[in-house]
């Protein structure tokens, strides 16, 4: 009896048992490498984004855009100064609606 049809069976079979479960992505993708902890200018922003955490990245990342230069610096969100910072934008936006 040849036993390749049975071998070649088997190999698919382990093969195809294997794959089940296994996640698309192992790696973090954060967009922020870099985190500053130094203050920013209100005046100075063009626009200011919070990324919630997800799955792909476990820390919250704000990434501030400069009105001079459109640079983007990823901001601390545990800084002092940052904290700050947002609270002055939400309240710039609220006496905005008003």
């Amino acid at each position: 009896m040849n036993q390749s049809p049975v071998l070649i069976f088997c190999i698919i079979l382990l093969t195809l048992n294997g794959t089940k479960g296994v996640p698309l992505s192992r790696t973090i993708r954060c967009t922020c490498i870099n985190i500053i902890n130094q203050p920013v200018n209100l005046r100075s922003l063009e626009k200011l984004e919070i990324i919630s955490a997800s799955q792909s990245c476990p820390r919250v990342e704000i990434i501030a855009t400069m009105k001079k230069n459109g640079e983007k610096r990823c901001l601390n969100p545990e800084s002092k100064a940052i904290k700050n910072l947002l609270k002055a934008v939400s309240k710039q936006r609220s006496n905005r609606s008003l």
